[in-house]
Formats: C-alpha cells, structure tokens, sequence
C-alpha cells in the first residue's frame, strides 16, 4: 500500500473521495480550496475478494490514517465494479432495475439497486453498490454520495469531448478495462471487459471497433488509467490500432498525486 500524508488542521476544507473495486482500494483526501491532495492511500489486491472482505480493508486504512478522525465538508463513495448496466432516459423505470441488470449480469434476489442519472446526457447507470461499506461510512461520517466509477468516467469525458468524428477511450485497469467509443460528442458504446492477457485485451478492443464498422486504420484511440507507453497493454495495442496514444489528461484540470501521472486514477480524481 502507497500512501502519502501531510500535517493537517480540521480548520481546512476537506474533501474524501473513496473509490471501491474487488481488486482494490484508493482514497484521496483533498483541500477543497487548493485542490492540494493531503493523502492518497490505496491497496490492490492479486484476486477478487468478497464485499465483507472489502470492509475489512477499508477499516484498516481509516484505521491506519488519522486524517480520518476528523470532519470532511464533501466525500464520495464511487463504486468500480462490473454489475451495471446503461439505460436511456426517456426508457428508465426505477422499478424495473433489476430486469435492467439481469439481462448480461448475475444479480441475487437481495441485492440493492442503485442508479444515477447524467441528466445533460440522458443516461441512467444502473448498478449494484455495497451496502456493507455504505452503512459502515454512514455510521463513521453520516451523509456521503456515492456513484458508479461508469458515471464518474463518462460525465468527464462526454463534458469535455465535443469532436464530430468517433473516437475510443479506452480506461484500463487490473484485470479489466472499460470500452467508450463516442462520435458528434455522444455515446455510441459504453462496455466493460475482464482480460488476463494481453491479447484479451486487443480481442475486445478489436470486436467493439469492428461492432460499430470503424477502422482500426483511421479511429484515434486514447488510453488512460492503470497503462504507460511501455506495458505490454500498450504495446499490442500499438501493433493494430494506427492512430493510439496515452490520454493527455492535464487539459481536465485535475488534481496530483505526487509520484503518479496524470491519466492514472482519473475516477478518483474525478469525484473531487
């Protein structure tokens, strides 16, 4: 685990944004008035664990950290896990959320049903969050919001990409990535995908392009998240996309972490 603490005062505005996956953790604490990051812990784990598993890590790092003994003005739960699923608009019944699910993920009987809404975008997510780990914040911190890690990515990119021709965002991550494909500034594919390979990864990268007859050739193709230049990620991809490059995520205006670069925890940095 990495982490990096300052002195602080709970005079200043503070601001904790979570992010949640089966694979792993990552918190950032952040002075709202600076921006300036005043902890950055995460934990990444060599397989999935279980949610009940999950809260047990999260209690150790609050543990760990006495940053968190004190009040935050703003904090963020965002959830980055594959059961979700993305519905229009005008479509969407909150009372049918989990017929939504069903249909490409395995849902149980128990399991809560959460959604958010990119109203500008007409797009409702519709996932299943944690209900261990959000009444164990509640307890710790009272109010709090929480959101799929899909929602975080796509308000950012569909706010800032406007270019008329398609182009693929590609945000990878341990063991998975997500596939976002927009053209005219709209969604035209939002998917995600598990890989163990390499070649996984270019398989579905390759069929999503071939899905919506784009080319290879001529689609520009941005990749950020867990990839640098000189992974094997990176590199295949190089050997069948012309036109790929690492995201340029300065222009977002985001936070740093120091020691890490700019596209790497872009949802983190997102929810803040």
């Amino acid at each position: 685990m990495a982490q990096k603490t300052n002195n602080i005062s709970n005079t200043l505005n503070y601001r904790l944004s979570v992010q949640i996956s089966l694979n792993g953790l990552s918190f950032l604490v952040s002075n709202q008035d600076t921006q300036k990051t005043i902890l950055f812990a995460e934990k990444n784990f060599d397989y999935s664990i279980t949610p009940e598993e999950l809260l047990i890590e999260v209690e150790n790092i609050i543990s760990e950290n006495n940053i968190f003994n004190f009040s935050f003005n703003d904090i963020s739960i965002v959830y980055a896990t594959p059961v979700y699923t993305l519905v229009p608009l005008a479509l969407f019944d909150e009372t049918k959320a989990s017929e939504y699910l069903k249909f490409n993920s395995k849902i149980l009987a128990n399991d809560y049903m959460a959604h958010d809404v990119l109203e500008t975008h007409d797009i409702v997510v519709v996932y299943v969050p944690f209900m261990n780990i959000n009444n164990y914040f509640f307890e710790k911190f009272g109010t709090f919001n929480y959101y799929h890690a899909t929602t975080v990515m796509l308000k950012t990119i569909l706010s800032h990409e406007k270019y008329a021709l398609p182009r693929m965002f590609l945000h990878i991550q341990n063991n998975n990535f997500d596939s976002v494909i927009l053209k005219d500034g709209k969604l035209e594919l939002c998917n995600s995908y598990s890989y163990k390979t390499p070649e996984d990864f270019i398989y579905y990268t390759l069929f999503a392009i071939e899905q919506l007859n784009l080319n290879p050739d001529t689609l520009p193709v941005h990749l950020f998240g867990e990839v640098e230049k000189d992974d094997s990620i990176y590199k295949i991809a190089y050997n069948y996309i012309r036109h790929i490059e690492i995201l340029d995520a300065s222009k977002y205006n985001l936070p740093t972490i120091e020691n890490t670069i700019s596209h790497k925890h872009f949802i983190l940095k997102n929810t803040i």
